[in-house]
């Protein structure tokens, strides 16, 4: 198997199954294996999609291009049973946006009733959501919160340390939730702490199945920020510096008096009393609001969010679920869907954009260099790209792909003008 080999299928960019289902073989025979090659019969066999949320944000009528789509999962899941021999199991498991519905994910995507179709008595079939807690958001504030099942298997907490894409990078960094305090508390004095997902580091074969799409603080969302996916909790995750450039900070593209006092008044206004929809409808005013302004770390200057999400990547391709150093390489599959793609302000705000592609490899980093090109966009102006490569084992000159045609995504709104070829 060859780590630096990408294949890119193309197909009619419209979901249907026996196209779909074709279009996977084909993707996973142009890196001469089958899936015989990577999975053996009573083996346990993971399966991550992107099921951020369960549709575009602002219209809830789309989603196509937010989720993986079901007829990929379903095509992966069918070669996975048929190379198990009936025997082993199968476990889809993805940790979505805090306030994003699960079940309705699980509908749109088939996913429940796949596995009433796949599961024997040898074939155990599971669907898991992997966060500890959800949230009921109104207008971006949080109103309720929901503890949740967990992972059945539990979590690992991984501690990097200078193995950390962090390691010698001060900063006050910024989580998911309020409260920050409880975020820094894992990046600190030369410690760097993810809580992460047993089922997905106790896997025989960990096969990816992200979306072709842009993303706010990365630029791309591709195989290496799917794996945000598999911490349980995501306020273990630094998403940018609190402050100004000249602060130290990534939080603004530049370092106004206007900017450091927003910061400033957000800081202090988060997660207390007088946090409420009417006052974030405020600041949206005086300040302008998130979907016209960059802000939180929502830009190509962002010196942060990719150093997580290649932590996370590290953490699995190189620990085990006791936190150990892996004694054997961990079986790995990535499948990017972008069958219908997203593009301009993703993760959950993009627009379709039809492209009729499957990008497949058997790593994240070389199969995201090749994903990241289709796009049109400059791989060395995307930090997870061009730094992940230290994951890899190989150079960008190195990966053997013919991709052919490339496309012209839209970026989000603060990466415009700087990620574009």
């Amino acid at each position: 198997m060859k780590p630096n080999r990408v294949a890119v299928v193309r197909q009619a960019p419209r979901y249907d199954e026996a196209e779909v289902r074709e279009s996977v073989r084909r993707a996973v025979a142009g890196l001469g294996i089958s899936f015989r090659d990577l999975v053996e019969p009573g083996e346990r066999v993971v399966l991550k999609p992107n099921f951020i949320r369960e549709s575009h944000s602002e219209r809830p009528g789309e989603w196509e291009q937010i989720i993986t789509h079901g007829s990929v999962i379903a095509a992966v899941a069918e070669e996975v049973a048929a190379a198990l021999d009936g025997r082993g199991t199968i476990t889809i498991a993805d940790a979505p946006q805090t306030d994003s519905d699960f079940d309705k994910i699980c509908d749109l995507t088939g996913v429940r009733a796949l596995g009433d179709r796949l599961q024997s008595e040898t074939l155990r079939f599971e669907v898991f959501d992997l966060r500890r807690e959800a949230w009921r958001t109104k207008d971006g504030v949080i109103v309720e919160r929901r503890k949740l099942p967990e992972d059945p298997r539990g979590y690992t907490l991984v501690n990097l340390g200078e193995r950390s894409f962090f390691h010698g990078k001060a900063g006050k960094f910024y989580g998911a939730d309020y409260d920050s305090a409880f975020t820094q508390s894992h990046h600190t004095g030369g410690k760097h702490e993810y809580l992460i997902s047993r089922s997905a580091m106790d896997a025989d074969v960990f096969i990816n199945l992200p979306k072709l799409k842009t993303h706010k603080k990365v630029g791309v969302t591709l195989s290496l920020k799917n794996l945000v996916g598999i911490n349980g909790d995501k306020n273990y995750l630094p998403h940018f510096c609190l402050g100004t450039p000249d602060e130290g900070g990534d939080e603004f593209p530049d370092s106004t008096v206007r900017n450091k006092v927003q910061s400033k008044l957000v800081k202090a206004l988060k997660g207390g009393p007088w946090w409420t929809p009417t006052v974030k409808k405020v600041g949206a005013k005086i300040f302008g609001d998130t979907g016209k302004v960059v802000r939180s770390g929502n830009w190509w200057g962002n010196d942060t969010t990719w150093r997580m999400t290649l932590d996370l990547n590290r953490a699995l391709l190189e620990f085990d679920g006791t936190g150990k150093p892996r004694q054997k390489p961990l079986r790995y599959l990535t499948i990017i869907d972008g069958i219908i793609a997203g593009e301009g302000n993703g993760p959950m705000e993009a627009d379709a954009k039809p492209c009729g592609v499957l990008v497949a490899g058997l790593h994240p980093v070389a199969t995201d260099f090749v994903a990241t090109r289709l796009m049109g966009f400059d791989w060395q102006k995307v930090a997870s790209v061009r730094e992940g490569f230290a994951l890899a084992g190989f150079k960008p000159a190195d990966v053997e792909c013919e991709w052919g045609e490339t496309y012209r995504f839209k970026p989000h709104f603060g990466w415009l003008g700087h990620i574009e070829a």
